[in-house]
Order: C-alpha cells, then sequence, then structure tokens
C-alpha cells in the first residue's frame, strides 16, 4: 500500500465511497443519466471518487478540478456483460481505452472488469488477457486498479451460485494484480472478504425500492468487512442525490444506522420522472 493515489483513495484503513455514473458506456442514457453534466453536478464533492469513462473526464472539471477533490475513477475495459438491453451472453471483453490515455484525460485511478465461467473456455482466457496488458500497463504509470469481479448471467443465478463465483472470481483478480476488487454483495460476504488479499468494495447492482433498502445494504456490506461501496443506481437514480450521498457517506465511514440516515438526510421516496 505505497502508491500514493491509492492511499489518496483509500487512506490507510478508511472507508470509501465510490459513485459509478458509467452506465452510459454499455447502456446509453438510462434514467439519471440522460443529462450527465447535471447528474455529474449534483455528485456530493465529500465522496472519496466518481467512477466514468475516461472520456468524460473532461466534461467534468468543475468536479474533479479543486483541491480535495473526488478521485477520478476511470473504467478501461469493455464488456458486453453490461449489455443488459440486448441480451448478450457471452461476456465477451475488449480494451477500450489505454491506461496511458486515461491518464492524459484526468484519470486518478483505474478499474478493469474480469468475468469468468463463461461456458467457454477461449472467452475466458481472453478476458484475462484483457485485464493482465490493461494491469500492467496501469502498474507502470502507477494508477491504481480497482478489479471489478461481475459474474456473466448474474440476474439468473442463485444466492450460493453468486457467491460461489465472487469468491473464486475475486480471489483471482486479486491475484492476478488488482489493488481493490469491487464485486456483488453475497450470501457470505465475509468469506469473500476474508480471502481476498485486497480490500474489497460492495457494489450497489440493481436499484433498490427504497433509499432505506440502499442504505442497509451498504452497511451490512460494511457490517461484513468490505472497506467500502460502489453505488450507482441507487446513488443518482433518487429525488435528492446530494442528499442520499451524504447519508450514504455517514453510513459507511461513520457506522450510522441506516434509519437514522434517512431521518437526518430527509431522504423521502417520490416517483422519478
Amino acid at each position: 500500500m505505497d502508491n500514493v493515489r491509492l492511499m489518496r483513495l483509500t487512506g490507510g484503513d478508511r472507508r470509501v465511497v465510490v459513485i459509478a455514473v458509467d452506465h452510459g458506456e454499455f447502456m446509453g442514457p438510462i434514467p439519471g443519466l440522460v443529462d450527465l453534466p447535471r447528474t455529474l453536478g449534483m455528485i456530493d464533492p465529500t465522496v472519496d471518487g466518481v467512477l466514468l469513462s475516461p472520456a468524460m473526464i473532461p466534461r467534468a472539471v468543475g468536479l474533479f478540478g479543486f483541491k480535495g477533490a473526488p478521485l477520478a475513477v476511470a473504467r478501461l475495459n469493455w464488456s458486453s456483460v453490461y449489455c443488459f438491453q440486448w441480451g448478450y451472453q457471452l461476456a465477451a471483453t475488449v480494451a477500450a481505452f489505454s491506461p496511458k490515455e486515461a491518464v492524459r484525460l484526468g484519470a486518478d485511478a483505474v478499474l478493469i472488469s474480469l468475468t469468468l465461467d463463461t461456458g467457454n473456455e477461449r472467452q475466458d482466457a481472453a478476458n484475462v488477457a484483457v485485464f493482465r496488458k490493461l494491469c500492467a500497463e496501469a502498474k507502470e504509470l502507477g494508477l491504481p486498479v480497482i478489479g471489478e469481479v461481475y459474474p456473466a448471467k448474474s440476474d439468473m443465478l442463485s444466492p450460493e451460485e453468486l457467491h460461489s463465483k465472487v469468491l473464486v472470481g475475486a480471489r483471482i483478480v486479486a491475484e492476478l494484480g488488482a489493488d481493490l476488487i469491487k464485486t456483488f454483495y453475497t450470501v457470505r460476504f465475509a468469506e469473500v472478504v476474508e480471502a481476498s488479499p485486497v480490500p474489497v468494495l460492495g457494489l450497489g447492482a440493481e436499484k433498490r425500492p427504497t433509499q432505506l433498502e440502499a442504505l442497509q445494504l451498504a452497511a451490512d456490506q460494511v457490517a461484513a468487512g468490505a472497506r467500502g461501496v460502489v453505488f450507482g443506481r441507487n446513488a443518482f437514480q433518487v429525488p435528492n442525490p446530494t442528499a442520499f450521498q451524504r447519508a450514504l457517506c455517514d453510513v459507511v465511514k461513520h457506522d450510522l444506522q441506516p434509519e437514522k440516515a434517512v431521518q437526518k438526510y430527509g431522504l423521502i421516496d417520490t416517483q422519478l420522472e
């Protein structure tokens, strides 16, 4: 943990909150991200990082261009596993941006995803090759690497199947060079954390029906040993994203009970237009 950029993100043992707004790379203009500058303008500047496409970093100077600003976390590879609207199943992966380009655009850290057990050994090996190439290039530039473990057909897996794939995948991604792991919360998430030699961040996954449920997910992840969370739709597809993100930081960083966070920040669930 002697990487200065990594220390800026994790601060030793500090818990972190990263807001993900990279969905447009795979799903286009989904609700909450139709007007990306507006969404970026509602991100609370006290969060630790924002995950987005490298090409969007220059369009977010107001979010990143000041002392103490969140870190810009750039997603490097593109995978069909995230194109839910097209029903893709193979998790084909390519390098969309190089670490060098990401740095030129303003990245402080990078995220590289890896999907294994696709049902095709050649595809699995190809995905590992993409991960390793980008990871090695990022390390040469001193960039921290967040490795995302995202199982294929995740929405079709039983809780036990998802746990098994995440448990194995997280260890593999750590062994392949990731400094942090981003992955799903599972039925025995503490086992995933224990078996990973690097810190684990829990992702938000599908949009929760209420903000209280989303905050409870974050609390459960931290209680199971997660170093923090990476929340996307749960953090911006809400009536007041800034207030929710402040509540999320309080829950993750200061162990505020989710119910009290909802009250403290006046979080009200209403139907978004």
